[in-house]
Protein backbone atom coordinates (compact mmCIF):
# COMPACT_ATOMS: atom_id res chain seq x y z
CA UNK A 1 0.00 0.00 0.00
CA UNK A 2 1.30 3.42 -1.05
CA UNK A 3 1.89 6.08 1.68
CA UNK A 4 1.73 9.42 1.44
CA UNK A 5 1.65 12.77 3.98
CA UNK A 6 -1.16 13.72 2.32
CA UNK A 7 -4.27 12.74 0.37
CA UNK A 8 -6.76 15.15 -1.14
CA UNK A 9 -10.29 13.58 -1.86
CA UNK A 10 -11.27 15.97 -4.82
CA UNK A 11 -9.48 17.43 -7.83
CA UNK A 12 -11.44 20.44 -8.46
CA UNK A 13 -10.00 24.17 -7.77
CA UNK A 14 -9.87 23.69 -3.85
CA UNK A 15 -8.25 20.47 -3.93
CA UNK A 16 -5.59 21.31 -6.55
CA UNK A 17 -4.68 24.41 -4.99
CA UNK A 18 -4.03 23.07 -1.91
CA UNK A 19 -2.78 19.92 -2.71
CA UNK A 20 0.11 22.37 -4.86
CA UNK A 21 1.01 24.32 -1.80
CA UNK A 22 1.36 21.13 0.95
CA UNK A 23 3.69 19.97 -2.26
CA UNK A 24 5.21 23.56 -1.88
CA UNK A 25 5.93 22.57 1.83
CA UNK A 26 7.72 19.48 1.07
CA UNK A 27 4.69 16.97 2.22
CA UNK A 28 4.56 13.78 -0.21
CA UNK A 29 0.91 14.05 -1.67
CA UNK A 30 -1.50 12.79 -3.72
CA UNK A 31 -4.74 14.45 -5.14
CA UNK A 32 -7.58 11.73 -6.36
CA UNK A 33 -10.38 13.12 -8.76
CA UNK A 34 -13.27 10.73 -10.13
CA UNK A 35 -13.37 12.31 -13.35
CA UNK A 36 -11.01 12.51 -16.14
CA UNK A 37 -12.45 15.71 -17.27
CA UNK A 38 -13.53 17.84 -14.38
CA UNK A 39 -17.72 17.86 -13.85
CA UNK A 40 -18.16 19.56 -10.90
CA UNK A 41 -18.66 23.04 -9.72
CA UNK A 42 -15.00 24.53 -11.13
CA UNK A 43 -16.03 23.34 -14.77
CA UNK A 44 -19.03 25.38 -14.21
CA UNK A 45 -18.44 27.88 -11.85
CA UNK A 46 -18.72 31.90 -12.74
CA UNK A 47 -15.21 32.51 -11.63
CA UNK A 48 -16.00 35.85 -10.11
CA UNK A 49 -13.73 37.38 -7.65
CA UNK A 50 -15.28 39.54 -5.12
CA UNK A 51 -12.37 40.99 -3.89
CA UNK A 52 -13.84 43.88 -2.79
CA UNK A 53 -16.98 42.06 -0.81
CA UNK A 54 -15.71 40.93 2.73
CA UNK A 55 -17.04 42.63 5.80
CA UNK A 56 -15.01 41.34 8.54
CA UNK A 57 -11.38 42.37 9.74
CA UNK A 58 -10.79 38.70 8.04
CA UNK A 59 -12.44 38.38 4.62
CA UNK A 60 -11.15 41.84 4.17
CA UNK A 61 -7.63 40.86 4.68
CA UNK A 62 -8.05 37.81 2.34
CA UNK A 63 -9.56 39.59 0.08
CA UNK A 64 -6.86 41.82 -0.16
CA UNK A 65 -4.57 38.89 0.02
CA UNK A 66 -6.43 36.82 -2.12
CA UNK A 67 -6.62 39.52 -5.59
CA UNK A 68 -2.74 40.12 -4.71
CA UNK A 69 -2.01 36.29 -5.35
CA UNK A 70 -4.74 36.40 -8.54
CA UNK A 71 -2.43 38.99 -9.94
CA UNK A 72 0.82 36.85 -10.38
CA UNK A 73 -0.58 33.34 -10.19
CA UNK A 74 -0.46 32.79 -13.86
CA UNK A 75 3.21 33.75 -13.65
CA UNK A 76 3.69 31.41 -11.00
CA UNK A 77 1.81 28.13 -11.83
CA UNK A 78 3.56 28.81 -15.42
CA UNK A 79 0.03 28.81 -17.17
CA UNK A 80 -2.98 31.10 -18.33
CA UNK A 81 -5.49 31.27 -15.81
CA UNK A 82 -7.19 34.72 -17.73
CA UNK A 83 -6.82 36.17 -14.92
CA UNK A 84 -8.76 39.80 -16.00
CA UNK A 85 -10.38 42.76 -13.98
CA UNK A 86 -13.78 43.67 -15.42
CA UNK A 87 -16.59 46.36 -14.38
CA UNK A 88 -19.14 44.71 -12.56
CA UNK A 89 -22.68 46.47 -12.98
CA UNK A 90 -25.32 45.42 -10.20
CA UNK A 91 -28.99 46.40 -11.58
CA UNK A 92 -31.14 46.41 -8.64
CA UNK A 93 -33.74 44.62 -8.82
CA UNK A 94 -37.53 46.49 -8.82
CA UNK A 95 -38.82 46.65 -5.93
CA UNK A 96 -36.03 46.19 -3.66
CA UNK A 97 -34.91 49.22 -0.85
CA UNK A 98 -32.24 50.66 -2.61
CA UNK A 99 -30.97 52.60 0.65
CA UNK A 100 -30.89 49.01 2.66
CA UNK A 101 -29.24 47.25 -0.22
CA UNK A 102 -26.80 50.43 -0.59
CA UNK A 103 -26.65 49.77 3.45
CA UNK A 104 -25.50 46.36 3.14
CA UNK A 105 -23.18 47.24 0.92
CA UNK A 106 -21.01 50.00 2.57
CA UNK A 107 -19.49 47.44 4.89
CA UNK A 108 -17.47 45.93 2.23
CA UNK A 109 -13.64 46.49 1.88
CA UNK A 110 -14.49 48.58 -1.35
CA UNK A 111 -18.02 49.57 -1.27
CA UNK A 112 -19.55 49.51 -4.56
CA UNK A 113 -20.82 52.70 -5.86
CA UNK A 114 -23.63 53.94 -7.91
CA UNK A 115 -23.37 55.08 -11.29
CA UNK A 116 -26.31 56.40 -13.67
CA UNK A 117 -28.16 54.27 -15.92
CA UNK A 118 -26.38 56.30 -18.55
CA UNK A 119 -22.73 55.58 -17.52
CA UNK A 120 -24.13 51.80 -16.82
CA UNK A 121 -24.84 51.44 -20.52
CA UNK A 122 -21.65 52.96 -21.48
CA UNK A 123 -19.79 50.25 -19.86
CA UNK A 124 -21.91 47.65 -21.29
CA UNK A 125 -23.60 48.50 -24.74
CA UNK A 126 -25.84 45.64 -24.97
CA UNK A 127 -27.86 46.38 -21.53
CA UNK A 128 -31.23 47.53 -22.14
CA UNK A 129 -31.73 50.66 -20.10
CA UNK A 130 -35.57 50.47 -19.79
CA UNK A 131 -34.65 47.35 -17.56
CA UNK A 132 -32.42 49.86 -15.11
CA UNK A 133 -33.67 51.62 -12.38
CA UNK A 134 -30.92 52.17 -9.83
CA UNK A 135 -27.28 50.56 -11.12
CA UNK A 136 -23.81 49.67 -8.70
CA UNK A 137 -20.69 49.07 -9.82
CA UNK A 138 -17.53 47.62 -8.71
CA UNK A 139 -14.46 46.51 -10.20
CA UNK A 140 -14.42 42.90 -10.02
CA UNK A 141 -11.58 40.35 -10.66
CA UNK A 142 -12.46 37.19 -12.96
CA UNK A 143 -10.55 33.72 -14.12
CA UNK A 144 -11.26 30.39 -15.96
CA UNK A 145 -11.78 28.28 -12.65
CA UNK A 146 -11.30 25.25 -15.07
CA UNK A 147 -7.69 26.53 -16.38
CA UNK A 148 -7.16 27.33 -12.49
CA UNK A 149 -7.60 24.09 -10.94
CA UNK A 150 -5.85 22.46 -14.22
CA UNK A 151 -2.72 24.86 -13.59
CA UNK A 152 -2.53 23.71 -9.95
CA UNK A 153 -2.43 19.67 -11.28
CA UNK A 154 0.21 20.41 -13.26
CA UNK A 155 2.20 22.51 -10.62
CA UNK A 156 1.81 19.74 -8.09
CA UNK A 157 3.33 17.14 -10.38
CA UNK A 158 6.29 19.38 -11.27
CA UNK A 159 6.90 19.55 -7.50
CA UNK A 160 6.62 15.48 -7.12
CA UNK A 161 3.08 15.48 -6.37
CA UNK A 162 0.63 12.54 -7.44
CA UNK A 163 -2.83 13.25 -9.14
CA UNK A 164 -4.68 9.81 -9.48
CA UNK A 165 -7.67 9.66 -11.83
CA UNK A 166 -10.06 7.19 -9.20
CA UNK A 167 -13.11 7.32 -6.91
CA UNK A 168 -12.56 7.45 -3.26
CA UNK A 169 -14.68 4.91 -2.26
CA UNK A 170 -14.51 4.60 1.19
CA UNK A 171 -11.94 6.03 4.29
CA UNK A 172 -9.80 3.47 6.13
CA UNK A 173 -9.98 4.19 9.83
CA UNK A 174 -8.90 2.51 13.17
CA UNK A 175 -11.29 4.08 16.03
CA UNK A 176 -11.76 7.63 15.66
CA UNK A 177 -8.61 7.98 12.82
CA UNK A 178 -8.62 8.34 9.50
CA UNK A 179 -5.60 6.36 8.33
CA UNK A 180 -6.22 6.60 4.32
CA UNK A 181 -8.56 6.34 1.88
CA UNK A 182 -10.14 3.23 -0.23
CA UNK A 183 -10.68 3.37 -3.96
CA UNK A 184 -12.26 -0.18 -5.12
CA UNK A 185 -9.60 -2.85 -4.03
CA UNK A 186 -7.01 0.10 -3.94
CA UNK A 187 -5.70 1.16 -0.84
CA UNK A 188 -3.80 4.58 -0.08
CA UNK A 189 -2.28 5.58 3.41
CA UNK A 190 -1.94 9.35 4.71
CA UNK A 191 -0.93 11.05 7.87
CA UNK A 192 -3.82 13.55 6.95
CA UNK A 193 -6.60 12.47 4.36
CA UNK A 194 -8.46 16.32 3.42
CA UNK A 195 -11.97 16.12 1.84
CA UNK A 196 -12.11 18.50 -0.88
CA UNK A 197 -15.16 17.26 -2.76
CA UNK A 198 -17.22 20.28 -2.51
CA UNK A 199 -20.99 19.79 -3.10
CA UNK A 200 -20.08 15.74 -2.81
CA UNK A 201 -18.37 16.34 0.89
CA UNK A 202 -21.70 15.27 3.08
CA UNK A 203 -22.59 12.75 1.20
CA UNK A 204 -19.35 11.09 1.01
CA UNK A 205 -18.79 12.04 4.95
CA UNK A 206 -21.82 10.03 5.53
CA UNK A 207 -20.97 6.90 4.14
CA UNK A 208 -17.85 6.70 6.56
CA UNK A 209 -20.54 7.71 9.42
CA UNK A 210 -19.15 11.00 10.15
CA UNK A 211 -21.66 14.23 10.70
CA UNK A 212 -20.30 17.43 8.84
CA UNK A 213 -21.66 20.98 8.65
CA UNK A 214 -21.92 21.06 5.40
CA UNK A 215 -24.82 21.45 2.52
CA UNK A 216 -25.50 22.25 -1.13
CA UNK A 217 -27.65 23.67 -3.83
CA UNK A 218 -28.08 22.47 -7.17
CA UNK A 219 -27.10 25.43 -9.12
CA UNK A 220 -28.40 25.51 -12.35
CA UNK A 221 -27.28 27.95 -15.16
CA UNK A 222 -26.79 28.20 -18.90
CA UNK A 223 -23.77 27.89 -21.20
CA UNK A 224 -24.15 29.88 -24.12
CA UNK A 225 -22.19 29.09 -27.29
CA UNK A 226 -19.54 31.83 -28.30
CA UNK A 227 -21.34 34.45 -30.87
CA UNK A 228 -20.06 37.57 -32.52
CA UNK A 229 -21.82 39.81 -29.11
CA UNK A 230 -19.02 40.83 -27.27
CA UNK A 231 -19.78 41.58 -23.04
CA UNK A 232 -17.28 43.92 -22.12
CA UNK A 233 -18.86 44.10 -18.17
CA UNK A 234 -20.10 41.78 -15.85
CA UNK A 235 -23.98 41.64 -15.18
CA UNK A 236 -25.43 40.56 -11.90
CA UNK A 237 -28.73 41.69 -10.05
CA UNK A 238 -28.69 42.46 -6.42
CA UNK A 239 -29.36 41.79 -3.51
CA UNK A 240 -27.87 38.35 -4.12
CA UNK A 241 -30.79 36.00 -2.98
CA UNK A 242 -28.39 32.68 -2.42
CA UNK A 243 -27.15 33.68 0.89
CA UNK A 244 -30.45 34.14 2.48
CA UNK A 245 -31.17 30.66 0.55
CA UNK A 246 -28.18 29.06 2.16
CA UNK A 247 -29.06 30.59 6.03
CA UNK A 248 -32.24 29.14 5.90
CA UNK A 249 -31.41 25.62 5.10
CA UNK A 250 -28.46 25.45 6.99
CA UNK A 251 -30.51 26.14 10.24
CA UNK A 252 -29.89 23.80 13.20
CA UNK A 253 -33.40 22.78 13.18
CA UNK A 254 -32.80 21.46 9.54
CA UNK A 255 -29.88 19.45 9.78
CA UNK A 256 -31.20 15.93 10.55
CA UNK A 257 -33.66 16.25 7.06
CA UNK A 258 -30.08 16.74 5.44
CA UNK A 259 -29.84 12.83 5.22
CA UNK A 260 -33.08 12.27 4.31
CA UNK A 261 -33.78 12.23 0.24
CA UNK A 262 -36.69 13.64 -1.00
CA UNK A 263 -36.75 17.19 0.37
CA UNK A 264 -36.97 20.68 -0.78
CA UNK A 265 -35.91 22.53 2.21
CA UNK A 266 -36.39 26.37 1.05
CA UNK A 267 -38.43 27.30 -2.81
CA UNK A 268 -35.43 27.88 -5.03
CA UNK A 269 -34.44 31.39 -5.53
CA UNK A 270 -32.97 32.99 -9.06
CA UNK A 271 -30.29 35.60 -9.35
CA UNK A 272 -29.46 37.05 -12.39
CA UNK A 273 -25.91 37.45 -13.23
CA UNK A 274 -23.79 37.08 -17.01
CA UNK A 275 -20.34 37.50 -18.08
CA UNK A 276 -18.49 36.04 -20.92
CA UNK A 277 -15.12 34.30 -20.40
CA UNK A 278 -12.37 34.60 -22.70
CA UNK A 279 -13.03 32.21 -25.74
CA UNK A 280 -16.46 34.18 -26.46
CA UNK A 281 -18.72 31.30 -24.04
CA UNK A 282 -21.61 33.03 -22.10
CA UNK A 283 -22.71 31.72 -18.63
CA UNK A 284 -26.15 32.76 -17.46
CA UNK A 285 -27.89 31.89 -14.46
CA UNK A 286 -28.48 31.10 -11.73
CA UNK A 287 -31.13 29.04 -10.12
CA UNK A 288 -30.39 27.64 -6.86
CA UNK A 289 -32.62 24.43 -5.24
CA UNK A 290 -32.03 23.11 -2.33
CA UNK A 291 -32.75 19.65 -2.60
CA UNK A 292 -31.12 16.97 0.01
CA UNK A 293 -30.79 14.26 -2.71
CA UNK A 294 -27.82 14.99 -4.95
CA UNK A 295 -29.27 13.53 -7.74
CA UNK A 296 -32.74 14.46 -7.34
CA UNK A 297 -34.15 15.44 -10.73
CA UNK A 298 -35.39 18.93 -12.02
CA UNK A 299 -37.39 20.25 -14.83
CA UNK A 300 -34.76 21.82 -17.29
CA UNK A 301 -36.68 23.05 -19.58
CA UNK A 302 -38.49 25.10 -17.48
CA UNK A 303 -35.18 26.52 -15.42
CA UNK A 304 -33.87 27.36 -18.82
CA UNK A 305 -37.35 29.51 -19.71
CA UNK A 306 -36.71 30.87 -16.32
CA UNK A 307 -33.15 31.79 -16.52
CA UNK A 308 -33.47 33.36 -19.88
CA UNK A 309 -36.39 35.18 -19.49
CA UNK A 310 -34.98 36.57 -15.83
CA UNK A 311 -31.80 37.56 -17.47
CA UNK A 312 -33.03 38.41 -20.52
CA UNK A 313 -34.53 41.67 -19.30
CA UNK A 314 -31.25 43.24 -18.66
CA UNK A 315 -29.62 41.53 -21.80
CA UNK A 316 -32.37 40.86 -24.25
CA UNK A 317 -30.11 40.14 -27.38
CA UNK A 318 -29.02 37.50 -25.85
CA UNK A 319 -32.03 35.77 -24.24
CA UNK A 320 -32.06 33.46 -27.41
CA UNK A 321 -28.50 32.22 -28.24
CA UNK A 322 -28.02 29.06 -28.67
CA UNK A 323 -26.85 26.91 -25.45
CA UNK A 324 -27.37 24.10 -23.15
CA UNK A 325 -28.75 23.97 -19.66
CA UNK A 326 -26.94 22.10 -16.54
CA UNK A 327 -26.11 22.24 -13.00
CA UNK A 328 -23.83 21.41 -10.03
CA UNK A 329 -23.61 21.11 -6.44
CA UNK A 330 -22.05 24.02 -4.66
CA UNK A 331 -21.22 23.65 -1.15
CA UNK A 332 -21.99 25.95 1.61
CA UNK A 333 -21.62 26.36 5.36
CA UNK A 334 -24.65 27.90 7.67
CA UNK A 335 -22.42 31.31 7.87
CA UNK A 336 -20.90 31.63 4.15
CA UNK A 337 -17.24 30.83 4.91
CA UNK A 338 -15.54 27.67 3.90
CA UNK A 339 -14.57 24.89 6.51
CA UNK A 340 -11.13 24.67 7.30
CA UNK A 341 -9.15 22.59 9.42
CA UNK A 342 -9.51 19.08 11.49
CA UNK A 343 -12.97 17.92 12.20
CA UNK A 344 -13.84 18.09 16.00
CA UNK A 345 -13.79 14.19 17.33
CA UNK A 346 -11.65 12.88 14.60
CA UNK A 347 -7.85 12.43 13.70
CA UNK A 348 -6.29 12.27 10.57
CA UNK A 349 -9.38 13.98 9.23
CA UNK A 350 -9.40 17.86 7.56
CA UNK A 351 -11.75 19.45 5.49
CA UNK A 352 -11.52 22.24 3.27
CA UNK A 353 -14.63 22.85 1.19
CA UNK A 354 -17.86 25.30 1.14
CA UNK A 355 -15.82 27.48 -0.68
CA UNK A 356 -19.28 28.94 -2.76
CA UNK A 357 -18.58 32.51 -2.20
CA UNK A 358 -15.74 33.36 -1.01
CA UNK A 359 -13.67 32.08 -3.74
CA UNK A 360 -11.09 35.47 -3.75
CA UNK A 361 -9.69 34.18 -1.13
CA UNK A 362 -9.03 30.75 -1.95
CA UNK A 363 -5.31 31.17 -2.88
CA UNK A 364 -4.13 32.81 -0.05
CA UNK A 365 -5.93 30.10 2.44
CA UNK A 366 -4.39 26.94 0.80
CA UNK A 367 -1.10 28.53 1.12
CA UNK A 368 -2.11 29.79 5.10
CA UNK A 369 -3.23 26.16 5.59
CA UNK A 370 0.05 24.60 4.11
CA UNK A 371 1.81 26.94 6.30
CA UNK A 372 0.14 26.27 9.42
CA UNK A 373 0.38 22.36 8.95
CA UNK A 374 4.06 22.31 8.14
CA UNK A 375 4.63 24.69 12.07
CA UNK A 376 3.97 28.29 10.84
CA UNK A 377 0.97 29.53 13.07
CA UNK A 378 -1.93 31.78 11.32
CA UNK A 379 -3.99 34.50 11.78
CA UNK A 380 -6.97 33.33 10.16
CA UNK A 381 -7.23 29.67 9.90
CA UNK A 382 -8.21 29.02 13.02
CA UNK A 383 -11.50 31.10 13.09
CA UNK A 384 -12.58 28.83 9.66
CA UNK A 385 -12.61 25.47 11.56
CA UNK A 386 -15.44 23.20 11.91
CA UNK A 387 -15.47 23.32 15.34
CA UNK A 388 -17.58 26.57 15.37
CA UNK A 389 -20.37 24.36 14.38
CA UNK A 390 -20.46 22.68 17.83
CA UNK A 391 -24.09 22.57 17.76
CA UNK A 392 -24.60 20.42 14.90
CA UNK A 393 -21.52 18.28 15.29
CA UNK A 394 -22.63 17.60 19.32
Amino acid sequence: MANYDWILIGGGITGAALSYELARQGGSVLLMEKDGVLNGATRYSYGGLAHWAGKTPMLKALGEEGIQRYRTLSEELEADIQFRELDLLMPIAPGCDVEAVEADLADCRIPPRRISVAAACELEPLLDPAALEVVLWARHGHINPLLTALAFQKALQRLGGSLLITTATALRRQGARITGVESGADCYGAGQVVVCAGGWTRALLRQAGIRVPIYYTHAESLELEPSDLQLKALVMSVPVQRLELERQAAHPDRDPLWDEPGHELCPPILDAGILQFVDGSIRMGQISRVLTDPHAEVDAAASEAQIRAQAGRYLPKLAHLPGRWYRCLVAFSADHQPLVGSLPGWEGLQLFSGFSNPLPILPALARRFAQQAYGQADEWIPALSPARFAQVLS
